[in-house]
């Protein structure tokens, strides 16, 4: 039986809202790992954490991971409207809104003593990727560069996971001019986690539920 003779089972509403609400926690809290230990992701998570780091070492303390996130992914709304649909792009918005808001709560909520780095780049990966497999199989994203990937995807069969790696090698050369050697080394390993994630687990075709 080939996959589109395949009955699928669509997600009820109430299944896309824990969806967003667990799946926005775990990335909430991959991000507090990762600025916890100072480490940098991809696509506008990882610009948004950059731009965090440059304003702190500026001394403006003033702005967090979330506002730069939330503003960041504006301009990306457009692609997500015209290529995606209104659905995809609401989902996505409240996904980020949440997003934003989880990362600077959790800080708040989660006080780590310590945490090595290397943990903190696989375990925050992971929480990250897992959280965001959870938004991608329910018709959302965390916008920007997840939108492209996405589209690419489903208009071109080329694997979301292995897209937006490519993507991020760019945003993680660019982290040398902003922190050490060896927190980008971390970080790489951190991304790598993240989208095989998604690259293993988000196969077109594979899971056929939809919202």
């Amino acid at each position: 039986m080939r996959v589109e003779e395949l009955p699928k089972d669509p997600h009820r509403p109430y299944e896309d809202v824990m969806a967003m609400l667990l799946g926005t926690l775990f990335v909430g809290l991959g991000v507090t790992f990762y600025t916890h230990a100072v480490l940098l992701t991809g696509s506008t998570a990882g610009m948004a954490l950059l731009l965090n780091y440059f304003s702190e070492a500026q001394g403006a303390t003033g702005l967090g991971f979330g506002f730069w996130f939330f503003t960041i992914n504006l301009p990306f709304y457009y692609l997500a409207i015209k290529r995606m649909g209104w659905s995809f792009t609401l989902r996505t918005f409240a996904a980020i809104g949440l997003v934003s808001l989880f990362a600077e709560l959790t800080q708040r909520w989660v006080q780590f003593e310590q945490v090595p780095s290397l943990y903190a780049a696989l375990m925050g990966g992971a929480l990250m990727g897992i959280g965001m497999l959870m938004l991608f199989r329910h018709r959302t994203s965390l916008g920007g560069i997840n939108i492209l990937a996405l589209y690419l995807q489903d208009r071109h069969g080329l694997r979301a996971g292995y897209v937006q790696l490519g993507i991020d090698a760019v945003i993680l050369l660019i982290a040398f001019s902003v922190l050490p050697p060896d927190r980008v080394a971390y970080s790489v390993l951190g991304a790598v986690t993240l989208n095989l994630i998604i690259a293993l687990n988000h196969k077109p075709g594979r899971y056929i539920g939809v919202s």
